[in-house]
C-alpha cells in the first residue's frame, strides 16, 4: 500500500470510529456535568446515562480495536469475537428491533473479515433484521436475512466501492475500503444479491 493510500485509509477509519463514539462521549460529558452541579433531582437521569453511554463504549471500542486494530490475540479466541460481534450490533440496533446475527466460525483466520462484514451489513440494515454468517469452503460468506429493510443507496455506494467506481467515498463506508486493503491478493469480495445483500470472500 501506497503512502497516499495508507493517509487515506487512516483518515476513513479514524473518522468513522470517531463519528460512532461521539454522541455517546458527549452523553457522559453532560452526565458528568450534571454531577458535578450536585443537582440530585437528576441522580437517576445521570445514573442512566452513565449505564447506557459507557457499555456502548466499551462494546464498540472492544469491537473496533479487534475490528481494525494491530494483531490482536483477541482475534484467536473464536467465542471472544463472536459475543464482541454480538455486543456491538446490540449498540447500533433498535431495542424492538434488533440486528440478529447468526456467526459461525472454525478458524480465526476469517475472524477480522467476519467483524469486517458484520459491520458492513450492518451498515445498510433500517428496522434491524438478521444476519447469517459462515465459514465457507476457501472462504466466508454473510447475507441479511430475506425481508429486512435495507437501505438501497448505501447498497449503490458500496457496489460502486468494490467495482472500484467511487475513489473518494465516506467515511462511513470505511470498513469496505478496509476490507477490501486486508484481504489477501488471491482474495475477492463478490456481491450476493437474491431478494436481499450479501458479501462473499473467496
Amino acid at each position: 500500500m501506497n503512502n497516499e493510500l495508507h493517509d487515506k485509509l487512516t483518515e476513513l477509519v479514524c473518522t468513522r470510529i470517531s463519528h460512532d463514539i461521539i454522541g455517546n462521549v458527549g452523553a457522559v460529558a453532560n452526565a458528568v456535568e450534571l454531577l458535578e452541579e450536585g443537582d440530585m433531582d437528576f441522580m437517576d437521569d445521570i445514573r442512566s446515562i452513565l449505564k447506557v453511554s459507557s457499555k456502548v463504549l466499551s462494546a464498540r471500542l472492544k469491537f473496533f480495536r479487534m475490528a481494525f486494530g494491530l494483531n490482536n490475540a483477541n482475534l484467536e479466541d473464536l467465542k471472544n469475537v463472536a459475543e464482541t460481534t454480538h455486543s456491538y450490533l446490540q449498540t447500533i440496533g433498535n431495542a424492538e428491533r434488533p440486528i440478529q446475527l447468526d456467526l459461525e466460525l472454525h478458524s480465526s483466520a476469517y475472524a477480522r473479515t467476519a467483524m469486517l462484514v458484520v459491520m458492513i451489513l450492518a451498515d445498510v440494515m433500517i428496522k434491524g433484521g438478521r444476519i447469517e454468517a459462515r465459514e465457507i469452503d476457501n472462504g466466508f460468506a454473510a447475507l441479511i436475512h430475506t425481508g429486512a429493510a435495507l437501505s438501497q443507496d448505501k447498497i449503490k455506494i458500496i457496489k460502486s466501492i468494490l467495482c472500484g467506481e467511487c475513489t473518494e467515498c465516506q467515511a462511513q463506508f470505511a470498513p469496505v475500503v478496509y476490507l477490501q486493503n486486508i484481504l489477501n491478493s488471491n482474495k475477492k469480495i463478490n456481491i450476493i444479491e437474491d431478494n436481499t445483500f450479501g458479501l462473499m470472500i473467496r
